[in-house]
């Protein structure tokens, strides 16, 4: 934001040591349009001044560096980051113990330069160890890139209809259905003809836009009537009816400072007319950047007025109805105010307060943060992350009432001009794409059924195609159940929710199969050595065979105990049945119908067969080897005699009918 009284950041400004500039006529003219806050012009005289000093003796180092860091200062205070990055790395070569290290690291913060920015950052905390502005440089510059990696969903988009080669900001609804809108330029054909001094531009002026019923804006003119003056206008807002308008004018002239003033103008045919000033402060005071409450009881402002917290800060003014005065200003307090700037207050028709901040955890230069009010009469201040803001400055936002759509004002253009875009949050959109595949093969199974169940009360009744895919589009907030079954199969499920989820996304849903063709393996079943109690690890493994069974209501089961080929074989029979009764048991427990279940103990008569996934898990194993007797003798050494006994110590089920009804 170029506008010298809207936008002044704090400055560590260097105190020239009286040596030879006391003569120098470009240096006392650079000098006073710097306190005037020229800062185009005082960059140029500045640069005059240091090329006669430059051919001087190198004695005059100090000096140097001392007015190297003005130029800078006056290249950071219109916004041009870049430049102010090269005349920091300059000041510093003259002077390493400089503070030129802070501004040289917020310049690289707004240049993308992060990792460099927190370097310095770091090297600037370690010379001055009480300021706290360090710390939050390096925090900002490791968010900003979180917040870049992590968009917030918002599109942002530059309003060309609106814009122009000057600056173009501030925009402000001038009508309820949002079809006139009013905005604050220096293009050309503003009223005031002289360049500013700390722009570089036009002075700032009030201009309108109207859209027409096939969307198109027409092109901004001045608006009618006599806000417009030779001074600064800009930062409109309306009060509910439009027919009042809220803007700040400031005066100058050279080198001298003025401060700014909120007026009121009324608004008289197509005419904005009888302007006066809210009197708030003494004239030398910033008092800009109106916001009024949707009641039009408080007036918020950015003003550096005794009593505020450093910088510009946000105040406001009250009142009992629309036709009393405004009470004292009042400071909004610590949670909302920093020791840099806030600035560009916005109230949001649900009493939410937008503003811009440089002294918070944020991008760049400006970024835009969202204050909700608390019950206990606090806020709950938020950075509005990427792309609402960017590494340069962000500002000026307003919205749609009930929408989260509008526009806002940001330098990110490549010129690092001031422009108007529009931003909008697209409809969040969910859908789900499901993937069934045959459990040990992981190959896609087409023609599954699969259906879904959503806690809204629909059902939906899908099946794959040939490459086991199905898709689905979802609701917000609704929990769904995928159900998929096939004739040979047991039924596989899945669960997903849009609950608590703000943006778009598209689901993936897995679902593995397990055939019914063959005994299928319950992993992780454990004894102690020749007991059958269940040890308390195998109950999690029994929980999903519970599940599994309620999934597939009309199946019957048998459960298969195996031990290894060690021992007597009469004892082995009756310590594996006595272990599948204990699985029965524990599932009659949770529920399980008795008659669906049957327990039955194989001893070592069924040794294990090695499928694929077993030989990939054991390289002296291969697919199809039978681990009976004979197998296991003939391995090379215990520890692999140990491992095929351990795999042929399992509990298995087989599927023994699939059309059991409860009785």
């Amino acid at each position: 934001m170029k506008i010298c009284n809207i936008v002044l950041a704090f400055s560590a400004l260097f105190v020239l040591t009286e040596t030879v500039l006391a003569q120098s006529r470009d240096f006392i003219k650079a000098e006073d349009a710097f306190k005037a806050c020229e800062y185009y012009t005082a960059a140029d005289l500045y640069r005059t001044s240091y090329s006669s000093l430059s051919q001087q003796s190198d004695k005059s180092g100090k000096t140097k560096a001392e007015i190297l860091f003005k130029i800078a200062e006056c290249y950071r205070l219109v916004n041009e980051p870049v430049k102010a990055e090269l005349w920091y790395v300059k000041s510093l070569s003259k002077d390493t113990t400089a503070k030129a290290l802070y501004f040289l690291a917020q310049a690289q913060k707004m240049n993308l330069k992060y990792e460099a920015a927190k370097d310095n950052f770091k090297k600037y905390k370690t010379k001055f160890p009480g300021d706290a502005r360090a710390d939050e440089g390096i925090r900002s510059c490791e968010q900003a890139q979180s917040w870049m990696s992590n968009q917030n969903g918002y599109t942002v988009e530059n309003m060309r209809f609106f814009n122009s080669k000057s600056r173009d900001y501030c925009p402000a609804y001038g009508a309820a259905d949002y079809s006139v809108v009013y905005f604050t330029s220096s293009r050309e054909g503003s009223t005031g003809k002289a360049i500013h001094g700390a722009t570089g531009q036009l002075s700032a002026d009030i201009y309108v836009s109207k859209i027409d019923k096939k969307g198109t804006w027409s092109k901004p003119v001045l608006v009618k009537g006599t806000v417009n003056t030779e001074f600064d206008e800009g930062s409109p807002c309306f009060s509910k009816d439009f027919k009042t308008m809220y803007f700040t004018r400031c005066k100058r002239a050279k080198n001298t400072i003025y401060g700014c003033q909120i007026m009121e103008a009324t608004q008289q045919g197509e005419e904005w007319t009888s302007e006066k000033p809210i009197d708030i402060a003494k004239d030398s005071i910033v008092v800009a950047h109106p916001a009024i409450s949707p009641d039009e009881l408080t007036l918020y402002f950015t003003s550096d007025m005794p009593g505020g917290k450093g910088g510009k800060d946000i105040w406001k003014v009250t009142r009992s109805s629309k036709g009393d005065d405004w009470g004292k200003p009042v400071n909004l307090g610590p949670q909302i105010n920093t020791s840099g700037d806030e600035m560009f207050p916005y109230v949001h028709a649900d009493g939410t307060l937008y503003f811009s901040s440089n002294g918070m955890t944020g991008m760049g230069g400006l970024d835009i943060f969202k204050a909700t009010p608390q019950p206990n009469n606090s806020w709950k201040v938020e950075n509005m992350g990427y792309p609402i803001n960017s590494n340069a400055d962000d500002f000026g936002i307003i919205f749609q009432d009930e929408q989260e759509k509008g526009y806002l004002s940001s330098s990110r253009s490549p010129r690092n001009d001031d422009d108007i875009y529009a931003f909008f949050l697209p409809p969040v959109k969910f859908s789900a794409s499901a993937k069934i595949i045959e459990e040990k093969s992981n190959k896609p199974l087409a023609d599954v059924n699969v259906k879904v169940i959503s806690s809204d009360g629909l059902t939906y009744d899908l099946k794959t195609d040939k490459d086991g895919n199905l898709n689905l589009n979802l609701k917000p907030n609704t929990d769904y159940v995928f159900i998929a079954s096939k004739d040979g199969y047991l039924n596989g499920k899945d669960r997903q929710t849009t609950k608590g989820i703000d943006k778009s996304r598209d689901f993936k849903v897995s679902i593995a199969m397990v055939s019914i063709a063959k005994p299928i393996e319950l992993p992780n079943i454990f004894y102690d050595f020749a007991k059958w109690d269940l040890r308390p690890e195998s109950m999690v493994a029994l929980d999903k065979l519970v599940e599994t069974l309620n999934d597939n209501p009309n199946i019957t089961i048998e459960l298969m105990s195996h031990s290894d080929a060690r021992g007597n074989e009469a004892d082995n029979l009756v310590l594996s049945q006595k272990r599948a009764q204990s699985v029965v048991n524990y599932l009659v427990e949770k529920g399980i119908a008795a008659e669906r279940l049957v327990a039955k103990g194989y001893g070592k008569t069924v040794p294990k067969v090695v499928d694929k996934k077993l030989s990939e898990q054991h390289n002296f194993l291969k697919e199809g080897d039978v681990l009976n007797e004979a197998f296991i003798g003939a391995l090379p050494d215990a520890a692999l005699q140990d491992v095929a006994h351990q795999i042929n110590r399992r509990t298995e089920f087989k599927v023994l009918r699939t059309d059991y009804k409860k009785k």
